[in-house]
């Protein structure tokens, strides 16, 4: 797909997804790449702008990740942030020293008249103060020649600079984060009125380039299997992929017993019935239970899960006369991880995702939506006619109550937790608060508690509410949900739901715990 680019160059910032974001916000197209990419290959994807992003390191230091200057000599505008405007100033002749006051958060930003006669800064007057958010304990000392001064503070004399010729241009604060209330207006600014690019990056064109893409993968003739969960992203993936080739995509849904309340008759109405797509429905809870008897270990139920649903997938494939390619929901985030600045993360535990189908099968990859964020998917989606339930559903873990279920996995514990968390989505959507929260759901614990239910003694098991805000899921923070709403979720649990006689509420945010407790 050939489309406008705004490359990106990452050198390690926890923000550097956020300016592809905000990029994209305006409907400009944006890609992450390491810092080292290539001069070779930066000139293939031919940008029409680089973004050179934030970091931790210091330009000074032996081994600083570092671009070529040739990136300043693309023709193409610059913009460097944080750290990299300080690279830039270091690469171009300027000079960058360690400073006493380091600036870790809120800050204000000055316009002085060179600022306000600036592009980067149109709408801005001379002399107004920008609040701005700070993260650096470097600063640019000296500037490099065509370099003017368009925004400081105290502390950062050089907190925005331009070289107005060669249309290179650094901020020292992060305008992608919310913190830098008209940081969007910068970034729009640099792309329309310096970069003069288009807002044409819209789902609507998206979805007809991927339509027209996938069609060329698969030829004429290829058929393509796709493994739905009910989740957001294999659901658009298959829609789209249904939208190109028809009846040549067979859609897979493996129940494991492991599900959410109606979760298999949802997808079925949805894709054989409104969609009238060629679904394939396997029975498989006893196969899956029976596995799981007995295991505790949260790290060996997600083997078990991740084993055994690619051999369930693996087999009904086989039923499948002339399938050359697997469609997976694979987002932009997958992608920027695997090619990330700072390599592959420790493993706190196993993904939630299922992994990827043994080589044996040797089938060719389809991942139409590699290219899109999380909100872009859902945005995508409507564009495609999926109903707002499902692409505003919240996230579900790839073994589903299984790590939701503490201690031993059974059908009944699996029945008693499967009311329970509809009882919680319900009085959630009633409250007008599901699609605020990102995960809403119930726990059923390893422990029983001695209760009173109609004037009898109870021995019953306890159950644990979660509830958290989060944007990716790589941070969250717990919901103060209202007492009222606590108090209804919790007395209806007690009362209809058999086995439960104690409900609890999880306030612990991640860090330091995590949002699935197993």
């Amino acid at each position: 797909m050939k489309r406008d680019l705004v490359l990106i160059l990452d050198f390690g910032s926890q923000y550097t997804q956020l300016i592809a974001r905000r990029v994209r916000e305006h409907k400009v197209y944006s890609e992450i790449h390491p810092f080292n990419l290539p001069m070779d290959e930066i000139r293939r994807l031919a940008p029409k702008a680089v973004i050179l992003s934030g970091g931790p390191s210091s330009c000074y230091d032996p081994g600083a990740p570092t671009v070529s200057t040739e990136v300043y000599e693309l023709g193409v505008p610059v913009l460097g942030i944080c750290y990299g405007v300080q690279l830039t100033a270091k690469l171009l002749g300027g000079e960058v020293k360690p400073h006493d006051k380091r600036e870790y958060g809120r800050a204000h930003v000055k316009v002085n008249v060179a600022g306000g006669k600036s592009p980067l800064f149109h709408g801005f007057a001379v002399g107004e103060e920008l609040a701005v958010w700070m993260s650096h304990g470097d600063r640019v000392e000296r500037l490099p020649e065509g370099f003017t001064l368009i925004g400081e503070t105290a502390n950062a004399p050089a907190a925005a600079v331009a070289d107005e010729r060669r249309k290179i241009y650094g901020v020292q604060f992060h305008p992608e984060v919310a913190h830098t209330p008209r940081g969007g207006e910068v970034l729009a600014n640099f792309l329309f009125r310096i970069c003069g690019l288009q807002p044409s990056w819209t789902m609507a064109s998206f979805a007809d380039e991927a339509v027209k893409a996938v069609r060329a993968q698969l030829g004429e003739k290829g058929r393509v299997i796709c493994g739905l969960s009910g989740g957001v992203d294999s659901s658009v993936a298959a829609k789209l992929i249904l939208n190109a080739v028809g009846p040549r995509l067979t859609c897979i849904f493996v129940d494991n017993g492991l599900l959410r309340q109606g979760e298999r008759g949802g997808v079925e109405a949805l894709f054989a019935g409104a969609f009238h797509a060629d679904l394939h429905v396997v029975d498989a809870e006893k196969r899956f239970l029976d596995k799981l008897a007995g295991v505790t270990d949260p790290e060996q139920k997600r083997k078990i899960i991740g084993r055994e649903f690619i051999a369930v997938f693996e087999e009904e494939a086989k039923r499948i006369d002339g399938v050359e390619f697997l469609a997976q929901g694979t987002l932009y985030p997958d992608v920027i991880e695997s090619v990330s600045f700072k390599g592959p993360s420790a493993t706190i535990k196993s993904h939630h995702n299922v992994g990827g189908l043994p080589d044996r099968m040797k089938l060719k990859l389809v991942e139409p939506l590699r290219e899109l964020f999380k909100d872009e998917v859902r945005e995508l989606g409507a564009e495609l006619g999926l109903p707002r339930p499902v692409l505003w559903r919240q996230p579900f873990p790839g073994p589903g109550l299984a790590v939701r279920v503490l201690g031993e996995v059974t059908r009944e514990r699996c029945d008693i937790l499967r009311g329970a968390d509809s009882i919680i989505d319900e009085e959630v959507r009633a409250a007008g608060l599901y699609e605020s929260i990102w995960q809403a759901f119930g726990v059923l614990l390893p422990v029983k508690s001695v209760g009173v239910m109609g004037d009898q003694r109870t021995y019953a098991d306890a159950l644990c509410i979660r509830a958290v805000h989060s944007k990716d899921g790589m941070t969250a923070d717990w919901v103060p949900l209202p007492y009222e709403l606590l108090a209804v979720m919790s007395r209806r649990i007690i009362n209809e739901v058999r086995g439960v006689n104690r409900v609890v509420y999880d306030i612990t945010s991640k860090p330091p715990g995590t949002i699935e407790w197993e």
